[in-house]
């Protein structure tokens, strides 16, 4: 456990942070969507990751398919094969059509091949909290093993977090929350995470330099008023995650 005032962490990330990739102005959690922000001068790209019934760990938001997909039902309930085979994109528009679901094998390539980075949200399904940390720990170390900086692992789920620090412990981990708790830092520090992420609206000076006191790094999502953004940039936020990757340049 890090002592009061811990020195911080090298921090090798870029301060903005893409959203579900570019997900407002393509279909969120897909390979167009990281292009997107990519193409807009982003480097780092924040995702949602979950299981399908065969254990695969692929980039969906939702506990369910139908907001994003053509498929319908829990994702727990459908294996890979299917899932490779559901229509992500036609929802948002015609020119998207035909976008599937990629898998953290596929968004990993695409972003080795770029340099990209990657912050992965892990969103359990319930009951599977252990296996959801386990299982994406482990296609982390895999897909990115003897990668600088490796992808930054993050999750509202304690559970889900140690799961990830007991199976790898040098992949660097973020803890999750909307309103912070008055014990958040605590909790981070707990884990032996490295950051610390918080709903916008509730990252300050005061958090910040709790956070910087415990050696955890402060990050914010999802902000996408670029005056805000820009305030928050000011006051030290080492990570700002949005959705207006077209709006907000991509700054240090």
């Amino acid at each position: 456990m890090k002592s009061p005032g811990a020195s911080l962490r090298e921090w090798p990330y870029p301060r903005f942070i893409a959203h579900r990739g570019a997900g407002r102005l393509t279909p969120e959690n897909t390979i167009a969507a990281l292009r997107t922000g990519w193409q807009h001068g982003y480097r780092m790209f924040e995702f949602d990751t979950r299981l399908t019934a065969d254990g695969k760990v692929v980039l969906l938001h939702d506990e369910t398919l139908e907001r994003t997909t053509d498929g319908v039902g829990p994702l727990a309930t459908r294996s890979w094969d299917e899932v490779s085979r559901l229509d992500a994109g036609y929802w948002h528009s015609a020119s998207m059509a035909g976008e599937r679901v990629p898998d953290l094998d596929q968004a990993a390539d695409w972003l080795l091949g770029c340099g990209g980075l990657a912050n992965i949200e892990i969103k359990p399904c319930r009951g599977r909290e252990v296996e959801a940390g386990v299982a994406v720990a482990l296609a982390a170390t895999r897909c990115w093993a003897g990668v600088e900086p490796p992808p930054l692992l993050s999750s509202f789920s304690v559970e889900t977090l140690a799961a990830a620090r007991q199976t790898a412990p040098d992949l660097p981990r973020g803890l999750l929350f909307g309103r912070p708790p008055a014990d958040c830092v605590a909790q981070a520090v707990a884990l032996d995470c490295v950051a610390l992420h918080v709903d916008w609206r509730f990252a300050d000076a005061a958090l910040l330099r709790a956070a910087h006191a415990a050696g955890l790094r402060l990050l914010c999502y999802t902000v996408n008023d670029p005056a805000e953004a820009m305030r928050l940039r000011e006051i030290g936020l080492d990570g700002l995650i949005t959705d207006s990757v077209d709006r907000i340049a991509a700054l240090d």
